[in-house]
């Protein structure tokens, strides 16, 4: 039975720093993969926040960058209070450990309930959410006998499957993701559901400001978290181009094991399950499956060095020149391109490459890809 007690690793953000990430955060154009090459060109959020406007004039920003003020951030932070919830930095103890490896996670997560939910090796369940009724069974099967061997279960809150793992793994310890604000939980018939976990032994999480309602672009976001947080991800009845897939395929990048429940080749529910099969996920037929493959990836020390901090002190990187600029921009385009092959094609300096590419990025003109691969925003 894996041990989570030894996952709590980490440096606790001061109140001075939580503030300062969260204005950072949610300023225009600092995602999370931003926000990170930010700190470490920076040395801090509050150093980063000062050089913004200096950053996105040098990348061609036609109008001044938006940076969330002190008093947006406290006020987030209040309703967070009112809302019994806090803010996780992404180097803090209590931050998800699998979650801090992938790419693009986030710098901060709000987060609602028993925080050692987080802490423990997690699994990850999805599927349909017109589940059938044996699917919803397997589903719940899966989760309660997960959560007994010591997982969390992890999934994203939505009718059908979600809701039958979650429910299953109440007792145990879930994890609730959900695509809004942890004030707006979706879908309504679920809020119920929201509340048990939360009061329980779960957690609810979320990377989106409170008040945001969740929209059709924010599931995927939402998806990558799902995938992130587990060691392995169960599908169960997935429809082809389903979110489900899109779960899959992201916990496939992430480097975590994606588990296939086998089903009808008549029923649609079906086709992307057995898809994923054809493409080499485990075949799940019980939970030992599930279990067993899991149990050499939850040892106690596996995400033991992945501490994210604020350096000791700021960069020294002189800015490139305008002539640098010129070289870097021209060879970029609407096609996605590796970062080190812009470095091997300009022969510019790789420090510089990476500032550049930041002062665009801030500026609006640059598209970051899954991969770590960019391109160019073309203008309209």
């Amino acid at each position: 039975m894996p041990d989570g007690s030894a996952r709590r690793v980490g440096i606790a953000l001061t109140e001075r720093q939580r503030i300062a990430w969260l204005r950072l955060i949610r300023s225009d154009n600092v995602g999370p993969a931003t926000f990170r090459d930010l700190i470490n060109h920076c040395g801090s959020a509050e150093n980063a926040l000062a050089m913004l406007p200096e950053l996105s004039a040098r990348g061609g920003a036609t109008r001044a960058i938006r940076i969330a003020s002190v008093q947006e951030a406290e006020r987030e932070l209040e309703a967070a209070h009112r809302h019994g919830a806090r803010f996780i930095g992404i180097g803090e103890p209590d931050y998800p450990p699998a979650l801090r490896q992938i790419e693009g996670a986030p710098p901060l997560l709000a987060a609602k309930g028993d925080l050692s939910a987080a802490t423990r090796p997690s699994v990850g369940v999805v599927g349909s959410r017109n589940a059938s009724i044996s699917g919803a069974k397997f589903a719940a099967m899966i989760a309660r006998d997960c959560g007994r061997a010591g997982y969390t279960v992890t999934s994203g809150l939505a009718r059908g499957i979600d809701t039958s793992a979650h429910r299953a793994s109440l007792e145990t310890g879930t994890i609730a993701v959900l695509a809004g604000g942890l004030d707006q939980p979706y879908p309504p018939e679920n809020i119920t559901l929201l509340e048990e976990i939360t009061e329980g032994a779960g957690l609810a999480v979320s990377e989106m400001p409170f008040g945001w309602e969740p929209r059709a672009r924010d599931f995927p976001r939402r998806n990558r978290l799902i995938s992130g947080i587990s060691l392995g991800l169960v599908v169960v009845e997935a429809a082809e181009r389903s979110g489900s897939l899109i779960t899959a395929r992201l916990a496939t990048d992430f480097g975590r094991l994606v588990f296939a429940v086998p089903g009808s080749p008549l029923d649609p529910r079906c086709h992307g399950t057995n898809g994923l099969l054809k493409q080499g996920a485990i075949v799940t037929t019980g939970s030992a499956d599930v279990i067993e493959a899991l149990a050499p990836l939850s040892q106690l020390d596996l995400f033991a060095g992945s501490v994210i901090e604020e350096p000791d002190k700021t960069g020294d990187i002189l800015p490139p020149n305008d002539d640098e600029r010129a070289i870097l921009i021209s060879a970029l385009g609407p096609t996605p391109v590796d970062i080190d092959d812009i470095i091997r094609h300009t022969g510019l300096p790789a420090s510089s490459v990476y500032l550049i590419l930041l002062e665009l990025d801030l500026a609006g003109r640059l598209h970051r890809h899954a991969g770590g691969l960019v391109s160019l925003a073309m203008e309209d």
